[in-house]
């Protein structure tokens, strides 16, 4: 594994220019350009509240505007993960001349989709930060967690991306189910509702590690106090155990990658 990465980090100089280039192809004579890193998440976070709308009115609450800054706040992580997971896990396949035809760690390729996607996020961040800032809700020390948390969903997205590009070479269905799973996993995952809603069912919620990411994020972010410890290490421990062997499993089948792509 120390090896695949040094070899990553002395290919760096590639990495970066496939990053620019997966990000001018994905705004290619796009009118709206690096307003689309932003207009997907308004998208996704008005269709939250919509969501959280029609819940209150079931169950006769009101609809606070911590709860709509908490859903935009997911939101966020979230359309990171499921841009990452899509975009890399046709990486190989869809490099199908530069597998086969140039030496280079094919590693770069899934990385480069999912830091590709982390530039939109930080471009999103940067926006929310500013409505954040109008509406006057301030910082807290809490916050400084915020970097362990985004460096553990990092590396949760970076594990499976590897992972899923190797096996979506082999096994061409893997796109079609991490599709239907992307598709339906918001629902099976605290964005727009909070874990501690459902009471006994929490702790199935938060054994997704994204989902416990997510309400970490939420904790330091909008409530301002301390993440679950408990459930932030066992997300950033299953992040590293699929960070390890994301590596590992792309390392030994990238011998015979350019038999089957």
């Amino acid at each position: 594994m120390i090896q695949m990465i040094k070899e990553i980090f002395q290919y760096r100089d590639l990495l970066w220019m496939l990053i620019l280039r997966d990000i001018r192809i994905r705004y290619k004579q796009a009118a709206m350009g690096f307003v689309w890193a932003i207009f997907m998440p308004i998208v996704a976070i008005s269709a939250g509240v919509l969501i959280r709308k029609a819940m209150a009115v079931v169950s006769g609450e009101y609809v606070e505007t911590l709860s709509i800054v908490s859903i935009a706040v997911k939101v966020l992580p979230w359309t990171f993960f499921i841009s990452s997971i899509r975009f890399s896990v046709q990486s190989l396949v869809g490099n199908r001349d530069l597998v086969t035809k140039i030496y280079f760690p094919k590693a770069v390729l899934p990385l480069a989709a999912v830091f590709a996607c982390f530039l939109d996020f930080c471009v999103s961040v940067a926006a929310l930060s500013v409505i954040l800032t109008f509406l006057k809700l301030g910082v807290s020390i809490y916050m400084l967690w915020l970097p362990l948390i985004v460096l553990s969903l990092v590396l949760l997205t970076v594990g499976l991306g590897l992972f899923l590009s190797s096996s979506n070479l082999f096994f061409r269905d893997i796109k079609y189910i991490v599709e239907i799973i992307l598709m339906f996993g918001i629902f099976y995952t605290p964005v727009f509702y909070s874990a501690d809603q459902f009471g006994n069912w929490k702790q199935l919620l938060l054994l997704n590690p994204i989902g416990s990411l997510l309400e970490s994020i939420n904790h330091v972010v909008v409530l301002k106090q301390a993440p679950d410890f408990l459930w932030l290490g066992y997300a950033g421990f299953v992040s590293l155990v699929i960070f390890y062997f994301g590596i590992v499993i792309f390392h030994k089948q990238e011998s015979v990658f350019a038999e089957y792509v």
